[in-house]
């Protein structure tokens, strides 16, 4: 398989795998054969995949553990192509990029491209533990292909479609994509921040070295909580429900922080 610097699917025997982190690998994961290349590096994966020996290339629709990294929609376009005539599946891990959080449904669809595989979860149940995968016209699915203990769960199955009627009638997926760029806005030209990656609700902000406290100030000084990346990057996933006022309140907090 092929994967990406910096990439993270997970924590089970092969996620772990083709996550960039030696860290959390047992010797037993690295039994399967991963080859890991730069992100949007189109040269790189085609020198990898013209051996023959790739059955799958998996990539995040946005890296999020990394530091919130994108990938070129050029390059998503490119590395569709690279799969399809080289008979590799291409699998799309949207697990904290889907489900609207980058003002698409799938962050994968900026770049107009089809996925063999879909992987899904977290934003999937809005909480509750849920995953799911999509699969291709190709993959003809059959009874018993796939099995789990809690597979099928029908709390989980009504939570999922509660969550995708909720996002259509309050139109969440399009209210991810204003207030996306009303945040984007409103963060650029703040003193202290070196660089702002991501799309939609799923912002990454690069703080100089001298900002480290900054997240556990927010906490405890402000009661606002944001996720925390690699290199000092504070991530931001908002509800996709997330107001202007609110957006404002954690501006003005930033501001006061950095000030």
């Amino acid at each position: 398989m092929i994967a990406f610097n910096g990439a993270f699917h997970g924590r089970t025997s092969g996620t772990v795998a083709v996550t960039d982190n030696p860290i959390i690998q047992a010797p037993f994961n690295k039994g399967h054969e991963v080859t890991f290349v730069p992100l949007n590096d189109i040269i790189a994966v085609e020198t990898e995949i013209e051996k023959g020996d790739v059955a799958a290339v998996i990539i995040e629709g946005i890296q999020g553990v990394s530091g919130i990294y994108m990938p070129e929609a050029t390059f998503l376009q490119q590395l569709a192509t690279l799969c399809n005539q080289h008979g590799s599946i291409l699998i799309l891990d949207e697990i904290q990029s889907g489900y609207g959080r980058s003002g698409a449904f799938f962050a994968h669809q900026w770049a107009g491209i089809e996925p063999d595989l879909i992987t899904m979860a977290k934003g999937i149940a809005n909480g509750f533990p849920m995953g799911g995968v999509l699969i291709a016209p190709k993959f003809e699915a059959k009874k018993g292909m796939l099995g789990t203990t809690f597979g099928g769960n029908h709390l989980a199955c009504a939570a999922a479609i509660a969550v995708l009627d909720v996002l259509k009638e309050e139109s969440l997926v399009d209210n991810a994509k204003k207030m996306g760029a009303y945040l984007l806005q409103e963060l650029s030209g703040i003193n202290g921040i070196t660089a702002i990656r991501g799309r939609g609700l799923m912002l990454g902000l690069e703080f100089l070295p001298e900002f480290a406290t900054l997240r556990n100030r927010l906490l405890f000084e402000n009661h606002i909580f944001t996720g925390g990346a690699k290199n000092n990057v504070m991530r931001l996933l908002p509800p996709l429900s997330i107001s202007k006022e609110e957006i404002d309140s954690f501006i003005a907090a930033l501001k006061e922080k950095i000030e």
